[in-house]
């Protein structure tokens, strides 16, 4: 996502509650009817149920599946120097760095990427709103992220050194597999390419809305909420056929602990030391929390530290996780985010899930990023989506991890965020295109799974 607005406690009052122009929800470009949002509890449409709760479907091949959704970086920026392929060769073996494609050692303009690490990280958020990325993009060209557009910046284009910030990463796909032809569904921030691990499907562009939910206020109090009813998510498909399914937010019990007026107070290691985004939870972005049945649904919607840890512990994990951590730990550019807090986030869970003699042996680890964040990627994407039209924008890393996923293996089947949600259809439900958008048409994410 692009950081949006501060807004301190006396920000969150601008919009509580209310519905207006400035806050509240209408109909508009979203392409669905929309009504005004509560920010209290809703009654539970989705009870509590057990992992597979329906005997009557197909015992899936992987009981419990963690999706972790971190923030905004190209596959270029992490794996450019993992990757030892010669960019543009498009190489068709399968084992090993050898098997995908590195970074070129210049841009198309001559230039060279400055080293990622922390404090480059932290320094800046490059411009990712679809208007910017698309002319970057120059219709395939890829050849504008550094000069030639009004958005243009020498440190667009930025690679992590291969034992530097994001090393951890490249073990973890060393050991097991990666994906070097997954994209981003939708050019442009993150709201909108968060939404297809939801709906599968454009929903709107950019950063458009917040989901009229607690803590919106406590991101940018002058977007727009927006609420979502009648519509189906994969989340809804799951539940209704007895798979049970848990979103787990880190910040989430601390945003409820407080008057919705207000804002909780920062953890001691958030860097801005501000109630406020990067430092608390941020409803625009969980997708789910966008549609009636999930907003401040807490059923549903869970705190990461409260909640994911103890189920692990407890082995009372839901069939389906997703993981977000708050902004300044999903390795987010710009504000002082560090790409270490980030990556301690992400391995954390892996080796927690690891260490678990519950469940180790029955959990695969999908770990991806929500958007390219506005950095260089070489790759040229493919056309629109038949199913909405809408752009795909950079590559993005996807991780497949545990007793499931191949070893030391490259995938060069072209996926995105609806592949995740053909995957869960098929595994749990053993039929796909439940939702009838892009779940129709993508590929799944079989090719990065052992037999």
């Amino acid at each position: 996502m692009t950081m949006r607005r501060a807004a301190f406690a006396f920000g969150a009052l601008a919009c509580a509650g209310a519905i207006s122009v400035a806050c509240g929800s209408s109909s508009d470009d979203a392409g669905a009817p929309l009504d005004g949002g509560t920010d209290g509890d809703i009654s539970d449409s989705h009870a509590d149920v057990s992992p597979i709760a329906d005997s009557s479907l197909p015992a899936p091949k992987i009981p419990h599946v963690i999706v972790i959704v971190m923030e905004n970086h190209s596959f270029d920026t992490y794996f450019g120097r993992y990757c030892t392929a010669p960019a543009g060769s498009n190489p068709a073996c399968t084992t090993g760095p050898s098997c995908c494609e590195a970074a070129p050692d210049v841009d198309p303009n001559g230039v060279a990427p400055t080293t990622l690490d922390d404090a480059q990280n932290g320094g800046r958020d490059p411009n990712h709103t679809q208007a910017c990325e698309l002319s970057e993009m120059n219709d395939g060209g890829m050849d504008r992220y550094t000069m030639g557009a009004s958005c243009s910046n020498a440190e667009n284009f930025a690679v992590a050194a291969p034992d530097g910030v994001a090393k951890p990463y490249l073990d973890l796909a060393s050991q097991n597999a990666l994906a070097d032809r997954y994209f981003q569904p939708i050019v442009g921030q993150s709201s909108s390419n968060d939404m297809y691990f939801a709906a599968a499907n454009w929903v709107f562009t950019d950063n458009a809305y917040e989901p009229a939910a607690t803590g919106h206020g406590c991101s940018d109090p002058f977007v727009q909420t927006i609420t979502y009813t009648g519509k189906t998510t994969v989340a809804d498909v799951l539940i209704d056929a007895g798979v049970s399914f848990r979103y787990y937010a880190m910040g989430f019990d601390a945003m409820y602990a407080v008057p919705y007026t207000a804002c909780p107070s920062p953890p001691p290691d958030c860097q801005i030391s501000a109630p406020t985004l990067p430092c608390t939870y941020d409803p625009g972005d969980v997708p789910f929390e966008y549609y009636q049945q999930f907003q401040n649904n807490h059923a549903l919607m869970k705190d990461y530290d409260d909640d994911f840890v103890p189920a692990v512990a407890n082995g009372t994990l839901p069939a389906v996780s997703f993981l977000k951590a708050v902004t300044y730990r999903n390795e987010h550019p710009g504000y002082g985010d560090t790409i270490s807090k980030g990556v301690t986030f992400s391995t954390g869970v892996v080796t927690m899930i690891q260490n678990s003699p519950i469940y180790a042996k029955n959990t695969l680890i999908l770990i991806t990023w929500d958007e390219g964040g506005g950095f260089f990627d070489h790759v040229t994407p493919p056309g629109p989506s038949s199913i909405d039209n809408q752009p795909y924008g950079t590559r993005v890393p996807l991780l497949a991890i545990g007793k499931f996923a191949k070893k030391n293996y490259v995938s060069h089947v072209v996926m995105e965020h609806s592949s995740i949600v053909k995957f869960l259809e098929e595994n749990f439900l053993g039929k796909t295109g439940q939702l009838g958008m892009r779940d129709t048409v993508v590929n799944g994410i079989d090719d990065l799974l052992s037999e």
